[in-house]
């Protein structure tokens, strides 16, 4: 089987019985599939593999540690240990000389780990993320019934039901294929269509799109048994994808890691002359190289010591935690959106949807239910006396009744002239009207009704819409499976979004041919000629009639009621074309339509997308509905879920109907876009061209859409949503987020927590960079003015540990908040820092500069150190200007979690990994003072020097609260620089 289908052997498959030949040799009924025994299921996965094939192993945990140890820095360090602990040996000995470079060493050999773990715990999440995506549900026909099942699970003699925009889930032939057209792109590169039959082109390709129509498939390999397999296993998905923030902030550090070299080298320089001037002393006060008399090993030594600081200098001036930060926020946030629904595809998308400024919204799905749900209430009908002659004929006087209650339901119909007050009642149609309403229901639809063989309820799927038409059907009468044999399919025109309709051509047994049509209602009707009565006689239709059920449809469309038409005509057996190839080209006739009825069919709108539509309103969000239903359903459901706000709002251009809007001029298009809220009868085209003139006009557009039409849509938007459960797979191809649910209140939570994304990004830049000034100004001033540094390599390491791997996993996961909600998009420009983090930056960087530079040249005096030995008092000043130094980024982080509020410590006991951080951060630091002291160069502090440490520390509190209470612009500060220099270019004289 598997040689079939990987050579497309047609002559041996014909040998073999063709199709079905096919079939029998797989134990496998073309029309019920397999039984759904787990036993057989197991059996065909051991004979025949497994839907799945190898996946090349991701990056080792070794291969990250080698990339940390690439970065150039801590290459530079490593160096400096090297030299350190090479030149300490030598001249203090084993015993004492290793610590400097030993210290420093271990500090990079921590950093490297950190490092390394967190970036392959992220790998390993956007592994597991990305084989959700693959994991694809599709339905299978099992025992006869329909089935969804994951597409790892199909087993070879699987039948599949196929429509246009799923992907092919295997190998196979078609069984049935009615209009039957696969894009064999991703396979052939050739981008033509190729037509299929279970005749003479019956091979399908896993991976492949339906582009077209609908039919049957018999899998006959699976997994690495097919050509999709093979080519999956021979690559590996490249999960390194870098999102535009990311690629904003690796210039951000490499700018300025240029600019923290720079300073270095210019501070190395500084110290070696003050150095070989003899202008740097010892903590005694002693030249520390005099000429003549200070040996070569002492002076390299000194050297060292004065390139260790200015390797320092550029470790704490390289904010390496930017793109870290950004990794460890898009894998939580890419986490929790899980649970919220929202499968992300594409790594920009996250942060981009914090910029939406407006949201172009389906309506069927999306806004209202579009689901089906069975309740069966089962009772013995003789004592309720519930039956009707119908049910007594169909089953017996003592028959149980399911009754089922379905949510998408034809509700309302219109038929014979007037409307049938009781739409499920039989009695109400005529004969005539009821068999071809039932052979038109049975035949012209993509679902399937199940009926169980040991009895119960019949199973009725397909779209929300078709399982209502077809439960009416049943309702009426049909049986299924009698009205599908009672006639042969010669041709069929499969829905299309831009015609709004669909249809077929059937051969009866006695050699009539009748043309079903079904579709939008009011479009249809156009179509209409004449229907039929009462008394089955079929009447032209007149200026009277056509009225009467144009104001029918506007009558149910005011209620929010989808109206779908369903007409017929015949056709003449001698015009039918004869030949396969004529066959594929006939269109069908679409004029001279006999209406049959006209339902409507209640989809009620979501309870919970009023509120998150309000949500969306209140975050600066417009919500717009673009659907391709009639525009008085659309403006009912859009009234009912707050896209519009009143009757007032009724009018144009508020509301407009596609056609409209595709015959405006470009420039009128792009005036317009701004004002529509609601959209109806569009085109995917339409769709098209409303986003185009969206971003135009500067908007950031988020796009939901299901249908394979709605593709281009959502490629061209700046973020795409697909539907989850009525998406096609075309669809969720070609969008950045899958929504699992089908619920606009889940794209709401991915607004959300795209917000949450960008926020969180700027609480860690502000963190960060507020260390990166104070640390830099610190170590440059002192470096300069006396020749030695109060902040040495290892304590800046600790701190660049502070900053890089764990203020990253403080601030980057942080939950959103409803504030988010509260504030206005970002916008598609808006810079990184604004002016309120430039404010609170500003304000605690300049604290602890002032401060810790008053404690480096005044420490001594102030803490009343006198007292002690120079070198006591040297290393007791500088380990208490290294305690408040790291207890200010820890007390500065609690501010950076809310850069705009007073309230610092909102929501901070549900943020378990941040108090847990904090605490870690707070216990290694007593650690590294009281027992590390070697390691990093410290003595232990007294009870009053911790409390000055921590009281330093505090200070940044009240300082950012006060900070909070300095007003700065709305205009960004960088904008008044860049328009003085736009005016210094603009020559005199215009």
């Amino acid at each position: 089987m598997v040689a079939i289908s990987r050579n497309h052997d047609l002559s041996l498959l014909q040998r073999i019985g063709g199709v079905k030949g096919t079939a029998e040799k797989l134990k496998s009924n073309p029309e019920k599939g397999l039984s759904n025994d787990e036993t057989d299921l197991v059996s065909r996965k051991k004979a025949f593999g497994s839907n799945t094939y190898p996946r090349k192993k991701g990056r080792s945990f070794w291969r990250f540690v080698w990339e940390a140890c690439r970065d150039t820095t801590l290459i530079i360090l490593m160096v400096a240990a090297a030299a350190s602990l090479a030149l300490g040996i030598k001249t203090e000995g084993i015993k004492e000389g290793w610590y400097d470079g030993g210290s420093i060493a271990l500090a990079v050999l921590i950093v490297i780990v950190f490092t390394a773990i967190s970036d392959y715990k992220q790998s390993l999440q956007f592994q597991n993320l990305n084989e959700e995506k693959q994991n694809i549900q599709m339905e299978v026909i099992r025992g006869g019934q329909r089935i969804k099942v994951s597409i790892f699970e199909m087993v070879v003699g699987d039948v599949v039901p196929l429509k246009i925009g799923d992907q092919v889930p295997a190998d196979g032939l078609v069984i049935t294929g009615h209009s039957l057209a696969i894009d064999e792109s991703s396979m052939t590169g050739e981008s033509k269509i190729a037509h299929k039959d279970p005749t003479r082109v019956p091979f399908l390709m896993s991976g492949c799109k339906v582009a077209d129509g609908y039919g049957t498939m018999l899998v006959t390999s699976v997994g690495i048994n097919t050509e999709w397999g093979l080519l999956m296993a021979s690559i590996s998905e490249d999960n390194g994808e870098e999102t535009p923030l990311q690629v904003r902030l690796n210039g951000v550090a490499t700018f300025i890691g240029i600019v923290g070299l720079s300073v270095a080298i210019v501070v190395l320089l500084v110290l070696l002359i003050r150095y070989f001037k003899g202008q740097t002393k010892d903590p005694d006060g002693r030249a520390e190289f005099t000429a003549g008399k200070t040996s070569v090993g002492d002076a390299i030594n000194g050297f060292v010591k004065m390139f260790t600081v200015a390797v320092t200098i550029v470790v704490v001036a390289v904010p390496e935690g930017l793109p870290l930060a950004v990794t460890l926020t898009l894998a939580y946030s890419m986490r929790k959106m899980m649970a919220d629904k929202a499968l992300v595809r594409r790594l920009s998308a996250c942060e981009t949807m914090g910029s939406a400024t407006t949201i172009c919204s389906d309506k069927t799905g999306t806004l209202t239910l579009n689901q089906v749900f069975l309740i069966s209430f089962v009772c013995f009908c003789f004592y309720f006396g519930w039956q009707t002659p119908d049910v007594v004929e169909a089953h017996g006087s003592n028959s149980y009744i399911f009754l089922i209650f379905v949510q998408m339901t034809v509700v309302e119909a219109h038929a014979c002239g007037k409307k049938i007050d009781a739409p499920d009642n039989k009695s109400l149609f005529p004969p005539r009207v009821i068999s071809l309403l039932i052979e038109g229901i049975a035949q012209n639809t993509t679902g399937s009704v199940f009926v169980p063989e040991g009895g119960g309820a019949l199973e009725v799927s397909g779209s929300p819409t078709e399982k209502a038409i077809l439960q009416w059907g049943v309702n009426l009468g049909m049986d299924f499976s009698a009205a599908r044999s009672d006639s042969v399919i010669i041709r069929t025109f499969p829905f299309n979004s831009e015609k709004k309709r669909g249809g077929l051509a059937l051969k009866l047994s006695d050699s009539e041919v009748h043309v079903h049509w079904k579709g939008a209602a009011e479009i249809l009707l156009e179509s209409c000629s004449s229907y039929i009565d009462a008394n089955d006689c079929e009447i032209q239709m007149d200026e009277d009639k056509l009225s009467h059920f144009k104001k029918a449809i506007d009558h149910m469309a005011a209620r929010s009621l989808r109206c779908v038409a369903i007409t017929y005509r015949l056709f003449e057996v001698e015009k039918v074309p004869t030949s396969d190839e004529e066959l594929e080209n006939w269109q069908l006739p679409e004029g001279d339509l006999i209406l049959l009825a006209i339902v409507g069919i209640k989809d009620p709108c979501r309870p919970e997308v009023r509120d998150a539509v309000q949500l969306c309103t209140n975050a600066g969000v417009k919500v717009r509905m673009v659907t391709g239903d009639n525009l008085q359903t659309a403006i009912a459901i859009a009234l009912e879920c707050g896209i519009l706000g009143s009757n007032k709002d009724v009018s144009e251009p508020n509301i407009i109907e596609g056609k409209d809007f595709r015959n405006l001029t470009e420039t009128q298009r792009l005036e317009m876009a701004d004002k529509i809220s609601v959209m109806g009868r569009s085109s995917p085209n339409d769709k098209l061209l409303l986003v185009q003139a969206l971003r135009k006009r500067g908007h950031v557009v988020a796009v939901t859409g299901d249908g394979t039409n709605d593709a281009p849509a959502l490629h061209e938007a700046d973020i795409g949503l697909a539907m989850g459960i009525q998406g096609t797979e075309v669809a969720k191809e070609s969008s950045y987020i899958i929504i699992l649910d089908d619920n606009f209140a889940s794209v709401v939570k991915v607004v959300r927590w795209g917000r949450s994304v960008y926020a969180n990004i700027q609480k860690f830049i502000q963190f960060q960079l507020t260390v990166n000034v104070a640390a830099l100004t610190i170590n440059v001033v002192a470096a300069i003015s006396s020749g030695n540094v109060p902040l040495n390599a290892v304590q800046l390491l600790w701190v660049n540990l502070i900053m890089d791997t764990l203020g990253a996993l403080a601030l980057a996961t942080e939950a959103p908040t409803d504030h988010l909600m509260h504030m206005k998009p970002v916008g598609r420009r808006e810079p990184l820092i604004t002016n309120i983090m430039w404010r609170n930056l500003l304000i605690q960087a300049l604290y602890q500069v002032t401060v810790l530079l008053v404690l480096n040249f005044r420490g001594r005096s102030i803490l009343n150190l006198d007292h002690e030995t120079n070198d006591r008092a040297f290393k007791l000043k500088n380990t208490l200007i290294f305690n408040a130094f790291v207890l200010c980024q820890i007390f500065n982080e609690f501010n950076a979690r809310k850069p705009d509020e007073m309230n610092v410590w909102k929501g901070l006991t549900k943020n378990h990994l941040f108090m847990g951080i904090i605490a870690l951060e707070v216990v290694l630091q007593v650690i590294i003072i009281f027992f590390l002291q070697k390691f990093a160069s410290t003595v232990r502090l007294s009870l009053e020097l911790w409390l000055v440490s921590i009281g330093i520390g505090f200070v940044s509190w009240p300082l950012a609260i006060l900070g909070k209470l300095i007003p700065v612009p709305d205009k960004h500060f960088l904008e008044y620089f860049k328009k003085k220099s736009d005016q210094q270019r603009t020559p005199s004289g215009g």
